[in-house]
């Protein structure tokens, strides 16, 4: 187990507040293959939005993972003190970044991809190493 690769990702920060079919939408229109949502990433009780596009020149598939969870309300009728939203973070350490992009099975080149400027910033190489959770995570939803 100890010869396991660290997993390189991409991270993404937004240069102004868009919703998420917002920015895919922008981003679809830069490029010639699109990005559409997939099943949620499920860790535990929370929920991560998922986006996935294929890129048919380098035979590459690669996905898009919010870093925040969809907010869960726990409230019932009869509760006293109604909790709060809930929300995990895949990269708590990382709060400002908006969302994880990797490529499955191959050499991540995220430069491939055509982002627009006026939303996102450019995309920070990251190392993810086999000890933390998230690579767990991501070998088991690959």
């Amino acid at each position: 187990m100890d010869d396991e690769e660290p997993i390189d990702i991409g991270l993404i920060r937004l240069a102004k507040k868009v919703p998420d079919y917002e920015m895919f939408f922008e981003i679809n229109k830069l490029n010639s293959f699109n990005f559409c949502r997939t099943d949620d990433l499920k860790l535990k009780k929370f929920c991560f939005t998922k986006y996935e596009a294929y890129h048919p020149e380098t035979k590459t598939c690669y996905q898009i993972i919010a870093n925040k969870s969809i907010p869960k309300k726990k409230k019932t009728a009869n509760e006293l003190f109604p909790q709060a939203d809930e929300i995990k973070f895949l990269m708590p350490k990382n709060k400002d970044v908006e969302y994880i992009i990797y490529a499955k099975d191959s050499f991540p080149d995220f430069s491939l991809i055509l982002f627009p400027e006026n939303i996102l910033f450019k995309i920070q190489d990251y190392s993810v190493e086999p000890q933390q959770e998230l690579y767990k995570l991501i070998q088991y939803y690959e």
